[in-house]
């Protein structure tokens, strides 16, 4: 049976690396969030104000089209990142830091509403819950330059905002990873405990 895994995190919490590797354990295929040929990020970065709407709509665009043809596929699809973490997560926050007006802010929730009445939840939600270190860490790993100026407060709220929501989420099954003290790309054991607690979930304990 055809399924949608979803990936959930904040910025640097080792969504895309874990959607790697689960595609390739399970032969699911891998969506990957858009992030290279996005024409809006490092524009984002050097000025939020100016172009968080447009950054959020560009989103809220590319995702809804991925779920989109997710659901028109028959094989079981990974998804890095969902469309609700910008709608709940980094729209809310941009607006709440006066990063994006309450005008633009009510045009964009219109909108996902909207999205959000044509699209089913993916059969399971993985979170990978990372303390600020641990995110900074990565983040600095990776070494994309216009994640540089990526400021703490940013990643705490941020933070914040994703426990609420995964604590509120009952949309579909859900299995949180807390990643502080693990590393799932430099040992095979913690990758092999996440692979086993998915399967648990996706077909129960037998």
């Amino acid at each position: 049976m055809a399924m949608h895994i979803a990936i959930a995190g904040n910025i640097g919490s080792g969504k895309t690396t874990l959607t790697g590797l689960l595609a390739k354990h399970f032969g699911w295929e891998p969506h990957y969030e858009d992030v290279d040929s996005n024409p809006y990020l490092a524009s984002f970065y050097e000025d939020m104000q100016r172009w968080s709407f447009n950054l959020q709509i560009y989103f809220l665009n590319s995702r809804f089209r991925q779920i989109v043809e997710l659901r028109k596929k028959k094989k079981t699809v990974i998804q890095d990142r969902t469309i609700y973490e910008d709608a709940y997560i980094f729209a809310p926050n941009l607006h709440a830091m006066n990063l994006m007006s309450t005008r633009d802010f009510e045009n964009y929730s219109s909108l996902f509403e909207l999205m959000n009445s044509f699209i089913q939840s993916p059969d399971l939600l993985v979170y990978l819950r990372a303390s600020v270190p641990t995110l900074v860490n990565q983040i600095q790993k990776r070494g994309r330059e216009y994640e540089n100026s990526i400021r703490l407060d940013y990643l705490k709220s941020l933070n914040e905002r994703y426990e609420k929501w995964i604590k509120s989420y009952k949309d579909g099954k859900l299995l949180i990873v807390d990643v502080d003290n693990i590393s799932f790309t430099d040992n095979p054991e913690d990758l092999g405990n996440i692979i086993e607690r998915i399967n648990a979930e996706l077909h129960g304990l037998f």
